[in-house]
């Protein structure tokens, strides 16, 4: 019986929707899992239906889940929308980024936000990206900025949760990168988990020996040092290759260069609410 729905259980079922899992639909939305399970139990107990497959792997729509889930987004969405015309409040839209974006590429995003909807509020969160994506899928962030390739968020290669949709809003270069000085081997990388070792893994043409180190900026440092070369994005060697700190090792006319898509994610069901910020943070189109 509809009438036995409120907001909570609506919320509590897109979050493990998002999440596949009831241990991270609680973490993105601060409840515990028990308390989680307790509100989607309510939910299906309301509707007289089941709406999760309970797996070993996690939490799987059924036939009804996939069709209350777009319903129950919009409902959000627009009882929140009815909270802001009662109570005069701000829209407020969060954006979370990876921690190497935060401080580099983010801020040009919500620059173009702030510009293009001074009406709104703009919360900005810096996180590593499984836990970006934990808080993208239980609703903490409304929309995510990370590093990715090919037609699919995840492609790159790391786990995305189901349902999400994107927007490729700018591109990343990659640079093959030594002190001028320098050895040439090995090749330093950053730990398995990082985008930029993702990408380094996806090219067959960077071989040889390799040095694991914790982080990008740690391999950048041990680059420009001399001990070996690096995969590194462009935004994090600008000021090395122009005051000659590094040097770019050219890839040659036969092998293209290296980019990622600067990638803008959010979960399915949510563009009608959306659109308008989407719009707004993304690069203007190049007028012909």
């Amino acid at each position: 019986m509809l009438g036995i729905v409120d907001l909570r259980h609506l919320r509590c079922f897109v979050a493990v929707a998002g999440a596949g899992t009831v241990t991270g639909a609680a973490h993105g939305l601060g409840l515990a899992p028990a308390s989680v399970s307790e509100q989607v139990r309510r939910l299906e107990a309301g509707l007289g239906v089941s709406l999760f497959e309970r797996t070993p792997r996690g939490m799987r729509l059924t036939g009804h889940g996939t069709e209350l889930l777009g319903r129950a987004q919009a409902l959000l969405d627009h009882a929140e929308e009815v909270r802001r015309a009662v109570t005069g409040a701000r829209r407020r839209v969060t954006v979370g980024a990876l921690e190497m974006l935060a401080a580099t590429r983010l801020p040009a995003v919500v620059r173009r936000l702030a510009e293009r909807r001074p009406d709104l509020d703009v919360e900005v969160r810096s996180l590593p990206r499984q836990a970006l994506l934990a808080e993208l899928a239980g609703g903490g962030v409304d929309a995510a900025l990370l590093l990715d390739a090919g037609p699919a968020v995840g492609t790159l290669g790391f786990d995305a949760p189901p349902d999400l949709d994107f927007a490729d809003v700018g591109e990343v270069e990659l640079l093959l990168v030594a002190a001028p000085d320098g050895d040439r081997d090995p090749l330093l990388v950053s730990a398995p988990g990082c985008s930029i070792r993702q990408a380094a893994d996806r090219l067959p043409e960077v071989t040889g020996p390799r040095r694991e180190l914790t982080s990008v900026a740690t391999a950048r440092e041990w680059a420009r040092r001399g001990f070996g070369r690096a995969l590194l994005p462009d935004f994090a060697v600008e000021d090395d290759l122009a005051s000659g700190a590094l040097v770019a090792l050219a890839p040659g006319a036969h092998r293209p260069a290296h980019r990622l898509a600067l990638r803008l994610v959010w979960p399915r069901g949510r563009e009608e609410a959306l659109r308008d910020v989407l719009y707004a943070m993304s690069e203007p189109r190049p007028s012909r």
